[in-house]
């Protein structure tokens, strides 16, 4: 008798995906991302990337991060915390720290490494974190590495936490810490957490409360400094603030900010942080140069946000449903799975590439094109996009 593949079930359950509409279709871009770019040979408009306000070829962090390769080589040769620190990794924290108004910050390789390293060191053995149903999957896979116990509140229902919170106040033995974590930018419905409630809930119940604000920053509050400044919040009400600066700053890595107490404690218990590479010079220069850039160019954030309104404006009058987001994330709901992958390969034969995004990654039923606005398009751009939607919507019978 012929024995099973060992990994027969990797083709299976790949070929089931596909059989579902299910599957990834990976689309690569021949050169950078910016408003009009090169996706397999054809010249479409993005309309589906995190770079919200172009900075990712702005020449101001092109240029430093050449500059950095020349001062400083293409790497730093080791983790952070043992050869791996330099002093321009330094000067980022720092930089990082005054942008956010924070007593000290800490960069990591990626956010989902800041999720995945520090929410399991927070919490543990007899402490419970209290976690917003539509939170990010890092967020829930740095809850499950934790041993603490774990509670869902509903979808940005601050009533519903407070149930969780109450609960949780009657429990015995009694739990030694509560962390509450929420998203700030809901990534696939584009709707702000309400963070001043939750805040005031976890000060009422001395919880502790993390916000992952990857979608917040650069488009949220003063300057583009994130859903904390956004409520005008103060640091003793969020205790860990958590960012990218893989999306709005248009480079990458993960960072945390707050107390110095949470900088010691995270760089010397979080294993992700402690354990991979640092970043290379070019990067954390690029990540530097993006702070300056938002300080000194607030252009960039006031036209995102013009296009924001009247992309929304746009859609809402075509008859497209895009749920209730607040924010430049503006999903264009259309239910099936398969609906939506037809959506996304018809605006890419008419020049726009914007992707589908299905179950899991959102219910069964709420398949959609998830776009995203860029500050630098331009109002024509724009327009191109919407005529498509209106074109392709009608076609599909979506409106």
């Amino acid at each position: 008798m012929k024995m099973r593949s060992p990994t027969a079930f990797l083709r299976e359950e790949y070929e089931e995906l596909v059989r579902n509409e299910l599957d990834w279709k990976i689309r690569v871009l021949q050169g950078p991302s910016t408003p009009w770019c090169t996706v397999e040979g054809k010249k479409v408009l993005m309309f589906c990337s995190n770079n919200y306000l172009g900075l990712s070829n702005h020449p101001k962090l092109k240029e430093a991060a050449i500059k950095a390769v020349q001062t400083h080589g293409a790497g730093s040769g080791s983790v952070r915390p043992i050869a791996g620190t330099m002093d321009i990794h330094v000067e980022l924290e720092k930089r990082l720290a005054k942008f956010k108004r924070a007593e000290a910050s800490l960069v990591y390789q990626t956010g989902f490494a800041a999720n995945a390293g520090l929410i399991p060191q927070l919490a543990g053995k007899g402490d419970l974190i209290i976690s917003d149903e539509l939170n990010h999957g890092s967020i829930i896979d740095g809850v499950r590495l934790s041993h603490a116990e774990r509670a869902v509140y509903k979808h940005s229902d601050v009533e519903d936490l407070q149930r969780v919170l109450e609960e949780a106040e009657k429990h015995q033995p009694p739990y030694r810490r509560i962390l509450i974590i929420t998203d700030g930018v809901f990534s696939m419905d584009g709707d702000i957490a309400p963070l001043d409630g939750i805040a005031k809930l976890g000060a009422e119940h001395g919880a502790m409360v993390y916000v992952d604000d990857a979608h917040g920053e650069g488009v949220l509050g003063e300057g583009g400094r994130g859903i904390v400044t956004h409520f005008k919040l103060s640091r003793d009400k969020v205790h860990v603030e958590m960012g990218t600066f893989s999306k709005a700053f248009g480079v990458v890595g993960g960072h945390v900010s707050g107390s110095q107490d949470l900088i010691n404690f995270a760089y010397n218990k979080s294993r992700t942080w402690l354990l991979s590479g640092s970043h290379p010079p070019a990067v954390a220069a690029a990540c530097i140069a993006a702070i300056d850039v938002l300080e000194q160019e607030p252009q960039h954030v006031q036209r995102l946000w013009e296009h924001t309104r009247y992309f929304k404006k746009a859609m809402k009058d075509l008859g497209f449903d895009i749920g209730n987001s607040q924010t430049p994330i503006t999903p264009i709901i259309v239910g099936e799975s398969g609906v939506a992958k037809k959506l996304s390969a018809r605006l890419f034969e008419e020049g726009v590439f914007a992707l589908p995004i299905v179950y899991p990654m959102v219910a069964r039923d709420k398949a959609r094109i998830r776009t995203i606005m860029n500050a630098a398009l331009t109002r024509e751009d724009l327009d191109f996009a919407i005529n498509a939607f209106e074109k392709i919507g009608k076609e599909l019978h979506i409106i």
